[in-house]
C-alpha cells in the first residue's frame, strides 16, 4: 500500500529481459531497501529483487507490462518512486494499492495562474470511477481531480511542489500515463454492480 507522496525519482539505468520478466536497474537515492520489499515505479507496484548503494533491480512479469507503458521504459526514463507505507506513517495523499487500472493520454497542458493544468483522456470504464475533487493516482502521484471536462477526459492542477518533486513537470500532450483511480470507488461500483444491473 502507497500514498501517492513521491520520496524519490529514479532513473532506469538498465533494461533487459530475463527468467523473471522485463528487468530493470533504477539509480536511486535510497540507501536501506531491502529485498523482497514492495516499490513504486510510476504507480507500479513491484519487488525488489537485488540493490546495492544508491540502486536497485525489480521485474516486470508479462501482465504487468499488458495494463501498463512500463515496455516503453528505456535506460534514461526517469520515474516516480515511493517506498510501500509502514505502519506509523503519515498518510498525506490517498490510499494508493500501486495497481495500475489502465493508460491514459494527456491531451493537454497549460498554465493558470499559479497552476498547472493537465486534461489526460481515460479509457471510457476507468472515466466512470472518476469524481470532480476524488483522489486519483497519475503516475504514481496522488492528486485531486480539478474538473471532468467530458466523460472520458479529468483534468488535474499540478502545484509547483509536485512539479519539482515529480515527472510530471515532464507532461506533454501525446505523453501516455498510469492511471489508478481510487479503491474506494471501485468497491462502490462492485457493489452497485447488481442493483444498477436491474434499473437499466
Amino acid at each position: 500500500m502507497f500514498t501517492g507522496i513521491i520520496d524519490d525519482i529514479g532513473t532506469i539505468q538498465r533494461v533487459g529481459d530475463g527468467p523473471a520478466g522485463r528487468e530493470l536497474r533504477v539509480h536511486c537515492s535510497y540507501e536501506d531497501l531491502e529485498v523482497g520489499e514492495s516499490i513504486a515505479l510510476d504507480g507500479v507496484c513491484l519487488t525488489v529483487r537485488e540493490h546495492g548503494p544508491g540502486r536497485f533491480t525489480v521485474a516486470a512479469v508479462v501482465t504487468t507490462l499488458g495494463r501498463t507503458h512500463v515496455a516503453d521504459w528505456r535506460a534514461g526514463t526517469r520515474v516516480n518512486l515511493e517506498r510501500a507505507l509502514r505502519a506509523g506513517d503519515l498518510l498525506g495523499g490517498h490510499l494508493v494499492q500501486g495497481h495500475v487500472d489502465d493508460v491514459g493520454t494527456v491531451l493537454a497542458v497549460r498554465t493558470e495562474g499559479d497552476a498547472r493544468l493537465v486534461d489526460v483522456r481515460l479509457p471510457r470504464e476507468l472515466a466512470e470511477l472518476i469524481v470532480p475533487h476524488g483522489s486519483i493516482a497519475i503516475d504514481g502521484v496522488s492528486l485531486t481531480v480539478n474538473e471532468i471536462p467530458a466523460a472520458d477526459v479529468v483534468q488535474v492542477s499540478l502545484i509547483e511542489y509536485t512539479l519539482r518533486h515529480t515527472t510530471l513537470g515532464d507532461l506533454a500532450p501525446g505523453r501516455r500515463v498510469h492511471v489508478e483511480a481510487d479503491v474506494i470507488g471501485k468497491y462502490v461500483q462492485r457493489l452497485m454492480a447488481p442493483y444498477l444491473a436491474t434499473v437499466r
